[in-house]
């Protein structure tokens, strides 16, 4: 649990500071395997390998404004943490292109060896 609870709060702590990124490189196995709770068509609901969530997050990034995003946490247990996330964003392209909306997700991650090899996302759009 002391890896899961150290890895949480530096990913917190990135996210908290809008480096998102930076924490992927930083904390994220190469072996990452990231599951959305929905799929897309630009994002299927499963992505093995950290360039693809590199690639994901930089599409998240270019097509929503965020005017908020806060994390709460982490939530530890075992070799498990869990994240709420909060966000107001404004969508660039798509279905909701110029809407803003409020959401919330919980992010569970799983930590092997001192790095995240799992980050799960439940959320209701």
């Amino acid at each position: 649990m002391d890896d899961a609870k150290a890895i949480g709060h530096k990913l917190v702590d990135f996210c908290r500071n809008g480096l998102n990124l930076d924490a992927i490189s930083t904390l994220y196995s190469p072996d990452i395997v990231s599951v959305e709770a929905m799929a897309g068509p630009e994002i299927p609901s499963e992505m093995r390998g950290i360039d693809n969530v590199v690639a994901k997050n930089k599409w998240w990034y270019e097509n929503n404004e965020i005017h908020h995003a806060s994390a709460e946490g982490p939530f530890p247990h075992h070799d498990k943490f869990a994240v709420i996330f909060h966000y107001e964003t404004t969508a660039k392209e798509g279905p909701r292109k110029g809407q803003r909306a409020k959401f919330e997700e919980v992010a569970v991650y799983t930590v092997k060896d001192g790095k995240i090899v799992k980050e799960e996302f439940f959320y209701d759009m």
